[in-house]
């Protein structure tokens, strides 16, 4: 069954739903001002309670250099807003039998029989170990395997990565089978299981999908999760480029915006226009109604409008806490991202969870469910307070500027109930 989708609008009287109508509208001032000092071309913020819209609201550009407005069915990179997508994916195989969470993903990707793990040394003359365990399906679903990022430039291992051509993108003409042979050949950074560090992971998390149920990451998707809930816009390769928001870059010099071509990144500014490889850790382009059906359905437990997906108790169980000892990102997590705390966050199966909205420092509920992409977008759905949330805009990197904290902030104030 195929339900389609529409672009969102407000279909709830706010103050109905326990928010200030008032202080909703400080969203849109708020960051009315990141278009206007420059530091964002455009946006598309939207709030929900119990699935109903209580503020949908645009501004800026999705060109500015062409004077193109953001619209409800801009479409945008979502970049790692793939991944709870993928993990989603990945479950439904799970619920199927088709696997185990424990089971060593060598079963279907043998390129990763024998892992070496990373002790000490440079790039170019690192020590290395056998793993002492296999790289389990949980593992990448967690982001405990020991695989990394290009991107990083934190560790001797990310050196390799970008060596091999793996920075913001793959090598051309490289599909999604050769990527994982390429990253089954560098060492770990870590030994299986033990720590936290984003990474290829979701990325790898894909090929096995394609693997284990014969199909590509694409058809897949689309027969079993983007089909079923009305996500028509979300794609691998856009559907509508004109409709595409350009991507920029933040100027450190200025704090201004930049595209990407003018910045030097031409690759990125292409990705979403060409069919390369399938990445299931950040290839997707979505719209605000597309995405917004994604998180109903989160909320939702597995279910949306009558399309159920998955079980409630699965989507139970990827919202509790699976780092090791049930510590947190700050106490198992390699300190990578600026725009978002690590203190009270543990991460799931494919997204982060909060544990402790005190240590967070941001105000949340225990057990809200969030992540973000590159580009400065963002989610969150908090169960405990009915409420979804989404930011997109196309702004790298993402930590440019503290649009999630703020964000919010500014949903929170607004609930009066």
């Amino acid at each position: 069954m195929r339900v389609m989708s529409s672009p969102l609008k407000v279909d709830a009287d706010p103050e109905e739903l326990g928010f200030d109508p008032a202080r909703l509208a400080r969203i849109d001032h708020h960051f009315a001002r990141y278009v206007d000092d420059g530091r964002l071309a455009g946006w598309h913020t939207v709030v929900a309670r119990d699935g109903r819209v209580v503020h949908s609201s645009v501004a800026g550009y999705r060109d500015a250099e062409a004077g193109l407005p953001v619209t409800d069915d801009t479409r945008w990179r979502i970049y790692s807003m793939t991944k709870p997508i993928t993990s989603v994916a990945a479950m439904i195989l799970w619920e199927q039998g088709r696997f185990e969470l424990t089971d060593p993903i060598s079963r279907w990707l043998p390129e990763f029989a024998e892992p070496r793990v990373y002790v000490k040394g440079s790039s170019t003359k690192p020590l290395l170990e056998a793993a002492t365990e296999p790289i389990r399906v949980w593992h990448l679903l967690t982001h405990t395997a020991g695989l990394t990022y290009g991107f990083h430039h934190a560790h001797p291992v990310d050196e390799l990565y970008r060596a091999a051509g793996f920075e913001w993108a793959a090598p051309a003409g490289i599909d999604l089978a050769g990527c994982v042979e390429a990253w089954a050949r560098m060492p770990l950074v870590f030994q299986p299981g033990t720590e936290w560090n984003y990474s290829h992971a979701t990325d790898v998390l894909g090929r096995l999908i394609e693997v284990v149920s014969g199909q590509r990451l694409d058809a897949f998707l689309d027969e079993h999760v983007l089909g079923p809930l009305g996500m028509t816009a979300t794609r691998f390769v856009v559907d509508d480029p004109d409709r595409l928001a350009t991507l920029y870059v933040a100027n450190p010099a200025t704090g201004r915006y930049l595209s990407a071509e003018a910045a030097g990144m031409g690759s990125m500014g292409r990705d979403a226009l060409e069919d390369t490889w399938l990445s299931g850790g950040g290839g997707l382009v979505s719209t605000a109604a597309d995405y917004h059906r994604f998180t109903q359905m989160l909320l939702g437990r597995g279910e949306v409008d009558g399309v159920r997906i998955l079980g409630s108790r699965t989507v139970d169980y990827m919202a509790q806490n699976h780092l090791p000892g049930g510590a947190d990102l700050e106490q198992v997590g390699r300190p990578l991202f600026a725009e978002m705390p690590f203190h009270g966050v543990g991460f799931g199966l494919g997204v982060a969870t909060v544990i402790d909205p005190v240590r967070y420092r941001t105000v949340s509920s225990r057990g809200e469910l969030s992540w973000g992409g590159a580009a400065s977008t963002a989610f969150w759905v908090d169960p405990a307070e009915r409420i979804t949330a989404m930011f997109f805009t196309q702004l790298l990197p993402s930590s440019a500027h503290p649009i999630r904290t703020q964000l919010r902030g500014l949903v929170y104030q607004a609930l009066v109930d």
